[in-house]
């Protein structure tokens, strides 16, 4: 049953908890030992999480017109083109082979966005980091340091070890799909089947202010050439980078299109605001397409393109319009922590961030 009218926006949404301040002080420390840890490693400073990129991807983002007053918020409010770049990735803070078996992250930049900006945002774009799942792994931030801590501790080069425990957690993540069960927890440590980035659909997982309401987005594949691939499972067991290679070879001759669409929040008791490992049912809160996203054949992985937006961008939840103003505890500790990861590999690497420019 369908709620009649959505939920407005209030801060009183949000419930800050005391000790939220120092859980997110003990998250930059363990962030700190992945980043130190992985540009020892690599000589290089890499994202302290969805270090590994699988494809870059040039687009268009297209607002829908005539959306109903509820759906044209902030971004959407009116009806146009941007330009996007699209970062394909796997969630790890360390440069793994594919075969550790990950869920995959979509980042999303939307460029010349007019409107208000969230305190502390650069340019005038607006960022979309997601993932292909519906729920977060964890409740709360302090739940989050301590699923933090584990990763931290197996951030290193022991690619053997975490290749043959992701293949054993593969099977059991198998079996219990077989009986109707997922688990986040195993998918997150390496259980995550091995699926073309470029079938996935995508969450933001975490709800976002949306102008005058409450939503969570979803970007969901829509042309032949991307449904096709689907649930597809690549074969990464003897190349190390075999799913960038793979997005590369079908980017050549592929048309991507996909619906961006939004879910609005209609109950708090059923789609809370705190706590993103619950799912927001579609029957009580359905998704709407609010724009579509493009992305015509193109070299996934070129030189350039790599430099400019592996290298030379941050993807962040805080870039962007206050009318879409992360929530939830989880947003409020991406904000601090996403901004000391990026300070850390722009100074290690000598490489400042640029927010390109329409």
């Amino acid at each position: 049953m369908i709620a009649a009218t959505p939920v407005r926006y209030s801060p009183d949404l949000e419930t800050v908890k005391p000790d939220e301040r120092e859980t997110i002080s003990g998250l930059i420390d363990q962030f700190d030992i992945i980043l130190e840890k992985t540009a020892e490693d690599y000589g290089h400073a890499v994202r302290s999480v969805h270090a590994k990129a699988h494809g870059i991807l040039e687009g268009t983002m297209t607002v829908k017109d005539g959306l109903p007053p509820e759906f044209a918020q902030g971004l959407f409010a009116k009806p146009g083109e941007h330009p996007v770049y699209m970062r394909l990735s796997t969630n790890a803070g360390d440069i793994l082979p594919d075969a550790v078996a990950l869920p995959r992250g979509l980042a999303i930049k939307v460029v010349g966005v007019e409107g208000t900006r969230l305190p502390g945002a650069d340019g005038n774009n607006q960022d979309f980091v997601m993932v292909n799942g519906p729920v977060f792994q964890t409740p709360d931030p302090k739940k989050f340091l301590s699923s933090l801590k584990l990763l931290a501790k197996t951030t290193d080069k022991l690619e053997g070890t975490k290749t043959v425990m992701s293949s054993v957690l593969q099977t059991v993540n198998k079996g219990l799909e077989a009986v109707g069960v997922t688990s986040p927890t195993i998918q997150s440590l390496g259980g995550a089947p091995n699926v073309d980035p470029l079938g996935e659909t995508y969450f933001s997982v975490t709800p976002f202010r949306y102008g005058d309401y409450v939503a969570k987005f979803r970007v969901k594949p829509i042309s032949p050439d991307l449904t096709k691939r689907t649930g597809t499972e690549i074969d990464a067991s003897v190349r190390e980078n075999a799913i960038r290679e793979t997005v590369q070879a079908e980017m050549q001759e592929t048309r991507g299109l996909w619906e961006f669409q939004v879910q609005l929040c209609r109950d708090i008791e059923a789609q809370p605001i705190e706590d993103p490992t619950v799912e927001w049912k579609e029957d009580e809160a359905p998704f709407v397409t609010v724009a579509t996203l493009s992305a015509a054949p193109q070299d996934s992985w070129s030189d350039a393109k790599v430099q400019k937006v592996d290298e030379e961008m941050r993807f962040s939840v805080w870039t962007g319009l206050a009318d879409h103003q992360p929530l939830g505890g989880i947003n409020r500790a991406r904000n601090e922590t996403y901004r000391h990861s990026a300070d850390f590999r722009a100074k290690f690497n000598g490489c400042p961030f640029h927010e390109p420019q329409q």
